[in-house]
């Protein structure tokens, strides 16, 4: 008799089934929904080339040449280089950068403002919630404002808990997203497609560049990168939008000196 194609399926990814058991006890998320978060996260060409901000290495970040008008640049989570956040001041905007675990960012500029808070679900005495932060930092002012954040996996909490008016001033956000490799943990994947649906009301990925700190994750066919740099732009931003299709982009450079590895095909490929 012969074995049927779910048989079939279990026998040839038996260990990876058990393997993903072990490490997911709280159960597995479908692969059908977790294509389809990724079928969603499909980049979008904005129809306004890409340009890069920031240094040839990590702390560089590709985003839509559409900046002009753009008040401030809000950038929590402090690196040991401020490329990107010095790029952005040279073009004008201000740049209110905030960390509890530095004093300060590493190069100064005219139009940087520091505060020594981390930025999450809640303001307190160490954190501060973004809508709080913008209210303080500009207050009475409804301009357009970009967000670049790097925050080691508060991201998560920090998107859930913006207010729907202020995600609609951010014309362009970029975002480094951690533990991407636990989607296939049904709690964590449960948070994270949350967090993407509700940045994915008001805006549309354009870009994504895996982070080759880690390798890629590649389970049942389907490749996660545990850490990845999106671009997201406000949908009233895109002109003739169409899927991209090419990747890496020509200005994406590798974080770190570990093997190079492109976005995987699941993520744009349709």
């Amino acid at each position: 008799m012969k074995n049927s194609p779910v048989k079939d399926f279990l026998l040839s990814h038996a260990i990876d089934i058990l393997a993903l058991t072990h490490a997911y006890p709280t159960g597995l998320t479908h692969k059908d929904k977790l294509r389809s978060l990724l079928r969603k996260l499909s980049p979008i060409l904005p129809g306004k080339k890409l340009i890069r901000l920031g240094p040839e290495g990590d702390g560089g970040y590709l985003v839509p040449d559409d900046l002009a008008g753009i008040e401030a640049c809000f950038s929590p989570g402090v690196n040991v280089t401020s490329g990107f956040d010095k790029d952005c001041a040279n073009l004008g905007m201000k740049v209110f950068l905030a960390d509890n675990s530095v004093d300060g960012p590493p190069e100064s500029h005219s139009l940087f403002h520091f505060t020594k808070k981390y930025v999450g679900v809640t303001t307190s005495d160490n954190f501060m919630t973004l809508d709080d932060w913008v209210a303080s930092s500009l207050p009475g002012s409804q301009a357009d404002l970009m967000l670049q954040l790097d925050i080691e996996g508060y991201e998560y909490e920090t998107f859930l808990s913006i207010s729907d008016g202020l995600m609609r001033r951010f014309r362009i956000i970029v975002a480094e997203f951690h533990a991407l490799d636990q989607l296939w943990n049904r709690p964590c994947f449960w948070l994270t497609s949350r967090t993407f649906e509700k940045i994915l009301q008001t805006h549309t990925c354009v870009h994504i560049h895996p982070n080759n700190y880690c390798s890629p994750l590649n389970k049942f066919g389907v490749q996660i990168p545990p850490l990845a740099e999106f671009t997201f732009v406000r949908n009233d931003r895109l002109c003739s939008p169409s899927y991209a299709s090419v990747f890496p982009h020509s200005l994406d450079r590798d974080n770190t000196d570990k093997p190079h590895f492109p976005l995987p095909e699941c993520w744009y490929s349709k």
